[in-house]
């Protein structure tokens, strides 16, 4: 089955040649990677992968960028932060509907950040629709939002816990 996710690393200061990262990417294997460089010292790549399930789609694809820039520092994996309007876009509903379900919903999922723009898990609204509403989400969709929190999560954890990066490099390896 094919994945859909985004990557967005930091790089760093001396590893900014675009043209050279794009062809160090090719050769590591993410020939199935749209790159973008919209920021400068940010790097985003849409990977559409093939794989046995998510988890091993984006894991595969981790260790794919390490190879062709260890250096950069992932910040996150997508789509697992997201808010009503990219929840309404990634369900095909208006972004009015959606913002109607977590205001007239007591147990609409919090989100992880609460202020002018609000941004929640997408794993947790995912769950939350399928259970509250009956929608069947995308089995893709879901599997590829519960891969990337949990990446995200342990990405979080490594910055915090002595230990646990070695715990990352052994899963991305």
């Amino acid at each position: 089955m094919d994945y859909t996710f985004t990557l967005k690393y930091r790089l760093a200061e001396g590893d900014r040649d675009t043209d050279r990262l794009v062809e160090r990417l090719g050769e590591a294997g993410c020939t199935d990677a749209i790159v973008g460089v919209g920021s400068v010292g940010r790097l985003a790549l849409e990977f559409t992968r093939e794989a046995d399930n998510a988890d091993a789609a984006i894991r595969s694809a981790l260790g794919d960028v390490r190879t062709a820039i260890p250096l950069a520092t992932l910040v996150e994996a997508a789509p697992d932060f997201v808010g009503l309007t990219d929840i309404a876009d990634l369900l095909g509903i208006s972004r009015q509907g959606m913002r109607k379900l977590s205001l007239t919903h007591g147990d609409f999922p919090a989100p992880v950040h609460e202020g002018s723009a609000s941004v929640w898990h997408l794993l947790d609204i995912l769950t939350w629709l399928e259970a509250r509403r009956g929608h069947t989400p995308d089995a893709g969709l879901r599997d590829t939002a519960a891969a990337a929190l949990a990446i995200n999560l342990a990405k979080e954890t490594s910055r915090h816990t002595p230990g646990a990066q070695a715990a990352i490099e052994r899963l991305i390896a």
